[in-house]
């Protein structure tokens, strides 16, 4: 066990610039997270946006990106898949698996069409979840823990990190839990007074705020070591009902109420319920030592707290 979460300093960035330009990025599955990931650089890289769907051309194109529009589920693809060789020597990961299977054929499609790989010289970095590690009674857990999928999605995400692992490049995975910031809040489970678990029946949840998983990406990308795995987690130590009692006091809400099991279990959806039905706490350590990252936002509360500021 390398230690409970802690909080580092950031180190100095360095890019060397490519005989032709700026170096270029490929994001795949360019939502939200990947909108911040461009907003960081600052049009320092040329960073191509992948998604399904054009809603979210405007956007990626105001903050600097070029968008690209691509459905890694449609086999009739496959040419433009192809297209993307070459494009740029970093990528990140972002879009999730298909809802369905024990694997992940985008990332698959994904790796087929990059290739043939020039060995180190191509970045990959993708974004997994924690939810690959299971259910492990609220036990502290690091990296070195073997991922024990306990549903269908997380086995088809440790599907995906193998396959990125085994790929012939320098590739890093993050686990990333929870996500949150002001616009990704519980606030209408709130409303409605969902109930959480009560007392020893609730379960310890992990959190990262969406400004720091933007950054953990690029730092992954300047810093990761080839096919190591990192944990994308702040430094709180929380139960569900507790992180929902923070945001309801920080946004002016009633708490939600607590039930038991079965009163929980018929209030909420299947796949809520999954969600509650693991407990772990994830230490962060080697984002500190490995990737020299200093969170923005080390705890829910401090993220919170920048929530309220601007509400």
């Amino acid at each position: 066990m390398e230690g409970r979460p802690v909080a580092a300093r950031d180190a100095p960035r360095r890019r060397k610039r490519g005989p032709l330009g700026k170096p270029r990025l490929l994001i795949v599955g360019c939502g939200d997270i990947g909108a911040r990931i461009v907003a960081r650089l600052a049009g320092r890289f040329r960073v191509f946006g992948v998604n399904a769907t054009a809603t979210r051309a405007p956007a990626l194109r105001a903050a600097g990106a070029v968008p690209l529009r691509l459905d890694l589920d449609a086999v009739v693809h496959t040419r433009s898949l192809r297209r993307l060789r070459g494009l740029a020597d970093r990528v990140i990961h972002l879009a999730p698996p298909p809802s369905s299977g024990a694997d992940d054929p985008r990332v698959c499609r994904l790796l087929a069409a990059l290739a043939p790989w020039q060995g180190a010289r191509r970045r990959f970095v993708y974004v997994s979840t924690t939810g690959v590690y299971g259910d492990r009674g609220g036990t502290w857990i690091d990296e070195t823990a073997t991922p024990a999928p306990a549903t269908e999605r997380a086995v088809r995400r440790v599907a995906a990190e193998r396959r990125v692992r085994a790929a012939p490049c320098h590739a890093s995975v993050l686990r990333v839990p929870g996500i949150y910031a002001a616009d990704r809040l519980p606030l209408e489970r709130l409303r409605r007074g969902v109930p959480a678990l009560a007392g020893d029946q609730d379960v310890y949840t992990n959190h990262v705020h969406a400004v720091d998983l933007a950054r953990l990406c690029l730092a992954a990308l300047a810093r990761g070591a080839p096919a190591r795995i990192y944990n994308a987690v702040d430094g709180s130590d929380l139960k569900m009902g507790d992180f929902l009692d923070l945001v309801a006091r920080a946004m002016g809400l009633p708490p939600a109420p607590r039930g038991d099991v079965a009163q929980v279990r018929s209030a909420v959806t299947a796949a809520m319920w999954s969600f509650m039905t693991e407990s772990r706490r994830i230490v962060n350590r080697r984002i500190v030592d490995e990737l020299r990252t200093r969170l923005h936002y080390p705890t829910v509360r401090d993220g919170l707290n920048a929530a309220k500021a601007v509400a």
